[in-house]
Formats: structure tokens, C-alpha cells, sequence
């Protein structure tokens, strides 16, 4: 219930606003944005509009409030945004030029995949990720590569809970989901058949260092029945390149 925010600190009302938005609440009513981060509503009023005065989040004009752009500058200060980044950009752009199709560079953010960088192919295949936008890992083909990878306990925890479809062909069994995961670590590669959006597919390999992956590089195409494996062989040419690039 809104309003039990007695003995809390202005900075954990603050950030409790901010931790309100995920992948399932991209825009939130100033009420909802009360009762998500727990606060009274004047609380989240005033603190709402010294927010969106600093850039942290914005008023659309349907009067809901959504993630600013300062907040995603921000986090691409952090090092293993800034590094994977800038490393892994003309391996991006050498996929790119490759294969004219979208290529995504990703990482794991809790139980999701967060994508540092999308360049858009020229063919006419529906995308839904953007820079800075975070999408369940089980339905993304770089996504897969991230929960196959991940510590046990995120795994349990995104198959545990309940696997919305977005298309009739998205995996939501978690016997079978799970059967894919250890298929993903054994040859090296995961892929989506319109899981995520219909008319898109997708292939992806794991970015990894001495510290184990650090993030995914995918591409999406409209169908991988003839070249999935020239694909897979040029993202995995990439990957090692990232990851010389990362030492």
C-alpha cells in the first residue's frame, strides 16, 4: 500500500521511483509510480517533478512519466557499458556491412537483457529492441545466450516465474526452455523462430573473457533455415574479436 514510506530516506524514495519502471512498466501514472515505490502520493508528486527537472525521467503527453535520457547516459558511464561498447563497435559495423541485417550487442540486467547497441538492417524485419531497452531473456536469441550462461539461481528464478507468450511460437514450457538453455552451452549458439515478434528470427553467441561472458552479439533475420550457420560462424569470428579487444 502507497504511503509506507515512514523512516525511509529521501534517496531510497527516489531510487524506489525509479526501480518502479521495468520491461512490463515502461510508463507509469504518477499513482502507479505512488503504489510501485510504495510512497505517498504527495511524496511522489514532489519528487516526480524535481526528477523530470534533472532529465531522470519524462512527462509524456499523456500525462504518464517514463525513463529519461539522462538516466541511460548515465549508465553507459558504467565501465562495462563504456568498454564492451566502444570495443565491440567495428565488430558491429563489420556484421553489419556483412549481412545488411539488424545486430545487437547485449548483456545481462538482473533477469533481463539490456541492449548497449543496435544497428538496423535494411530489409523489412520487425524489430522491437532499442538502444537502452530491456526485453525478457527467454523469448531474445541474445537473451538465450545470457540465461544459458547465467548463475543457476537467475536461471531457477526467470523459469520459475510465469513466461508470457508474445507470439503463438514463444517457448513458455520450462522443462523445454530449459532443455534449449543447455543446447545454447553445448553448441556454443542460441536462436529464436519468432519468438519475440513474428517475421523475425534470430541468432546469437556469448562475448566472453577470463571472467566468463560478458555479453551477447545477435543478429535478426527474417528466416535462418538456409544461412544459420554462415552466421553463426561470423558472429563467433566477432565474439573472439570482442573478446581479444576486451584482453
Amino acid at each position: 500500500m502507497a504511503g509506507g514510506s515512514g523512516g525511509r530516506t529521501v534517496a531510497s524514495r527516489v531510487l524506489g521511483l525509479i526501480g518502479a519502471f521495468d520491461a512490463s512498466h515502461r510508463r507509469l501514472t504518477l499513482s502507479e509510480l505512488a503504489t510501485r515505490a510504495d510512497v505517498s502520493l504527495p511524496t511522489a508528486h514532489r519528487l516526480v517533478a524535481e526528477l523530470v527537472d534533472w532529465g531522470a525521467l519524462v512527462r509524456e503527453e499523456d500525462g504518464t512519466y517514463a525513463v529519461g535520457r539522462r538516466l541511460w547516459d548515465a549508465g553507459l558511464l558504467a565501465p562495462v557499458a563504456t568498454d564492451l561498447r566502444s570495443v565491440a563497435a567495428p565488430f558491429l559495423h563489420d556484421l553489419y556491412g556483412a549481412t545488411l541485417e539488424t545486430v545487437h550487442l547485449a548483456v545481462r540486467e538482473d533477469d533481463h537483457v539490456l541492449y548497449l547497441e543496435t544497428l538496423r538492417g535494411t530489409r523489412n524485419v520487425p524489430i522491437v529492441s532499442s538502444v537502452g531497452s530491456r526485453l525478457p531473456m527467454y523469448s531474445t536469441g541474445v537473451g538465450k545466450v545470457l540465461l544459458a550462461h547465467a548463475p543457476e539461481d537467475v536461471r531457477n528464478r526467470v523459469l520459475s516465474a510465469p513466461l508470457k507468450p508474445f507470439t503463438r511460437h514463444t517457448i513458455t514450457t520450462p522443462g523445454l526452455l530449459r532443455r534449449q538453455l543447455d543446447r545454447v552451452l553445448a553448441e556454443g549458439y542460441a536462436t529464436t523462430a519468432e519468438e519475440m515478434t513474428l517475421g523475425a528470427c534470430s541468432v546469437a553467441v556469448p562475448i566472453t573473457t577470463s571472467s566468463g561472458v560478458v555479453g551477447s552479439l545477435g543478429i535478426v533475420v527474417s528466416d535462418l533455415r538456409r544461412n544459420r550457420l554462415r552466421l553463426v560462424s561470423a558472429l563467433k569470428v566477432a565474439a573472439q574479436g570482442v573478446s581479444r579487444g576486451l584482453g
